[in-house]
């Protein structure tokens, strides 16, 4: 395995690049006080539609543009379109006073219309949201006066506020924008009231954003931000090499391209920096409890298979030390997920062990076990656009092999690998889980879910249990009911080894050495732009 064997950037956003404008020099090569420095990043794909309420534009850039009612921080929500806000006792009703001093990139004045007509544009468009549970929880949203609104709910839902602070879809545009006072049948334009605004957009070659000197919250040092469509891999390394990029960073769901190595040698060079996230997503096998005519059935299967990962390898030598071992389905800095489980090491020998006491033997010299005249054979699906995925199955594969396990490895297109986690027509498939801006809350909201892990959930013995104590987290009031719920939550689907954890993916950030203030959001989707500028 070499180092070119990584998963360094995303289906939505794979790669961004600096590059100065000024004097002709080179990317990055302008101080603080220059004007015309120009920030242009290198990305995988085009910005696409940047329409806020839908899915298909690319999330840094709306992350640029639009801002939402409140902000996911490390130590909490925080105010942001919203100045304050309260709760009624009943949980359903949520009062938020908004800033006065916004205005859409337009000109046109943020206030409580413009955020009815947001809110029920998005609304409006119900089932398209409904991924969502706060989109199935929203009764009204009522104008109380200029500068207050309130949304009503149909019962308390606790994490309302965090699903208000995604990236999309409950952020705002410009009223002029809509189209027929929708946003549903497409857009007239793309104002929202960040820190900055689009400015021009070529269909798979740039998209042009420019610094929002009326912000809000304070222009940003950078006055220009490009996004420019270059090919994943080795045309942008060399666009690092040659100085016409100078900042790259990943998020979690990536397809593999760039050299890690390489980028080392940079960072060794002097010239650039590494920075990188705290744990965002963790990267995970999803084994189908519900499948009774396959072994995976068996929680022993489940157990050996864990048992049979070596997360360490593939961590340092697959992923060149960009993802750390993971042995918990969430990292512990997801909030709730802080719980004390059982750890199961790497162990080959305990992995027989397992399969042995379970009736899983091997007879006769066979290379594979049998149990009442069944093999233990399965199927991995892996995404064929990963070859990560590709390199840590065939990985996998040879050692659950040495323990008398047969699997058989399918690449296919991740739509194709989705639509069989709904249908429940796998064994054993690479996932993820949803990110820190969605958990624990999205994640474990899916595991009851027809669309995303019921199959592997429904099949363990205590699923009833689990859907039930699922329903009663997400309407609780009470932060310690909330603990303890999350705890058991937590804890049924870690005995039941049906989400069997790999590694930690993290936001790792290359950038040329004289770039400040990089930092992190509460989401590998986007990153704080704003915040940066050059010595």
């Amino acid at each position: 395995m070499t180092g070119r064997m990584v998963v360094w950037m995303i289906v939505l956003l794979g790669s961004v690049g600096l590059l100065a404008s000024c004097g002709g020099d080179q990317a990055g090569n302008t101080g603080a006080a220059d004007q015309d420095q120009e920030l242009v990043y290198a990305t995988a794909k085009d910005t696409n539609d940047m329409n806020p309420h839908f899915y298909a534009g690319s999330m840094p850039a709306q992350g640029m543009v639009y801002e939402s009612l409140v902000e996911n921080t490390e130590d909490g929500i925080k105010p942001l379109l919203a100045e304050s806000w309260e709760i009624s006792e009943d949980g359903k009703v949520y009062t938020f006073h908004l800033r006065q001093d916004v205005q859409f990139h337009d000109g046109e004045p943020f206030n409580a219309e413009a955020v009815k007509k947001n809110i029920e544009a998005v609304q409006s468009n119900a089932s398209t949201h409904s991924w969502i549970k706060l989109s199935t929880k929203i009764v009204s949203c009522n104008v109380i006066d200029a500068y207050t609104i309130e949304l009503v709910l149909s019962e308390p839902y606790y994490p309302t506020l965090l699903e208000l602070s995604m990236t999309r879809p409950y952020v705002f545009l410009s009223p002029k924008d809509f189209v027929n006072g929708e946003t549903k049948d497409g857009v007239n334009g793309y104002n929202g009231t960040g820190p900055f605004k689009l400015a021009e957009q070529k269909v798979d070659q740039y998209a042009i954003f420019e610094a929002n000197e009326t912000y809000w919250g304070g222009a940003p040092s950078l006055k220009k931000i490009t996004a420019k469509v270059l090919p994943a891999g080795e045309t942008t390394y060399l666009a690092l090499q040659k100085g016409e990029v100078n900042f790259l960073f990943t998020d979690d769901r990536g397809t593999d391209s760039l050299d890690v190595e390489a980028m080392n040698k940079l960072v060794e060079s002097g010239e650039f920096q590494l920075v990188r996230s705290k744990p965002m997503n963790t990267k995970m096998i999803v084994a189908n409890s519900s499948k009774l005519d396959s072994p995976v059935h068996e929680t022993a299967v489940r157990e050996a298979i864990w048992h049979a990962v070596d997360r360490e390898t593939i961590s340092q030598q697959i992923y060149n030390g960009t993802e750390t071992a993971a042995d918990t389905l969430f990292s512990s800095n997801v909030n709730y997920a802080n719980v004390d489980l059982m750890k199961r090491s790497y162990d080959l020998e305990t992995a027989k062990q397992i399969l042995d006491e379970a009736g899983w033997v091997l007879d006769n010299g066979d290379a594979i076990r049998t149990k009442n005249g069944n093999k233990l054979a399965m199927k991995l699906y892996y995404d064929t656009h990963s070859s990560s995925q590709k390199t840590q199955a065939e990985f996998l594969q040879h050692a659950w092999k040495s323990i008398g396990m047969e699997v058989t490895l399918i690449g296919e297109e991740s739509t194709s690998i989705a639509n069989r986690r709904s249908t429940g027509e796998y064994d054993l498939l690479f996932n993820q889980t949803w990110g820190l801006a969605y958990d624990p809350q999205s994640t474990v909201a899916a595991f009851s879910s027809t669309s995303s892990y019921y199959h592997t959930t429904s099949g363990i013995e205590k699923a009833d249990e689990l859907y039930k104590k699922i329903e009663q987290v997400m309407v609780s009031q009470d932060e310690e009911t909330r603990k303890s719920l999350y705890a058991d939550i937590i804890n049924i689907v870690h005995e039941e080894a049906v989400f069997i954890p790999i590694t930690n993916g993290s936001v790792t950030v290359i950038a040329s050495a004289d770039l400040q203030g990089i930092s992190f959001k509460q989401t590998q989707f986007e990153l704080p732009f704003e915040r940066m500028q050059f010595e």
